[in-house]
């Protein structure tokens, strides 16, 4: 699951991702479905170019663009089989860039909100698809964020997370002739010893919230089961 990130504008992650001008945006410090989110897609010469898109992939034959809503996330095992999800993992992939991204640890009803980022700081990238719909009056792009079974640091508090890429596979990510078998080894959980699990105010619960106060970090909670209900 990955329904919440962050990316804050103060960090370079133009040069990171290879992208030359890149939009001016404000810190974001709790992203949420439905928004627009920055993506890294590939041009057909082959430049990297970053722009906005909807987060909640609208597929092209969707009659009604509110299926978006329900699709934020394609789980790495069934991309390539999934009608809404195939066509764009053939043919249409993005990186997502984050310096962060959020799970909760539900305990009974109480529910603890955390917030997983790079050992050392830095940006990273999701793996993305996306797809365009048309009608005769609008266009819209959108995407989904790519989904992996937990890494064992994750898994204390949620059983999936985001496909964070390694930065290696970046170019093969977004390379059109990709063969899929290619693909699918680097759809795995990033190495637990590369990450950090910190628990963060409640304030990052509500969507509609987006400053610094998301990413304070609180007491440790509680040790108990985690449940793999999503939030």
């Amino acid at each position: 699951m990955c329904g919440r990130f962050q990316l804050k504008s103060e960090q370079d992650w133009s040069a990171e991702f290879g992208v030359a001008t890149p939009p001016d945006l404000p810190p974001r410090y709790n992203i949420a479905p439905t928004q627009e989110v920055m993506t890294v897609r590939r041009d057909a010469g082959g430049i990297r170019r970053a722009g906005l898109l909807h987060w909640g992939l609208v597929p092209f034959f969707a009659e009604d663009p509110a299926v978006g809503n329900r699709l934020i996330n394609a789980r790495a095992e069934t991309v390539a089989r999934k009608p809404a999800f195939r066509e764009p993992f053939q043919k249409r992939r993005c990186l997502v860039p984050a310096d962060g991204f959020y799970e909760w640890r539900r305990m009974g009803r109480a529910r603890d909100p955390y917030l997983l980022k790079m050992r050392d700081g830095r940006t990273f990238a999701f793996a993305g698809v996306w797809d365009r719909w048309e009608s005769d009056a609008a266009r819209l792009d959108s995407c989904a964020i790519l989904t992996t079974t937990a890494n064992a640091l994750v898994a204390k508090v949620h059983d999936r997370m985001p496909v964070v890429l390694d930065r290696a596979n970046y170019d093969l990510w977004l390379d059109p002739e990709a063969r899929e078998e290619d693909l699918q080894r680097i759809l795995r959980p990033f190495p637990a010893e590369g990450m950090l699990a910190l628990p963060v105010s409640p304030r990052v619960n509500s969507a509609v919230v987006d400053d610094p106060e998301c990413e304070r970090p609180v007491a440790e909670a509680p040790p108990g089961p985690v449940q793999t209900t999503l939030f």
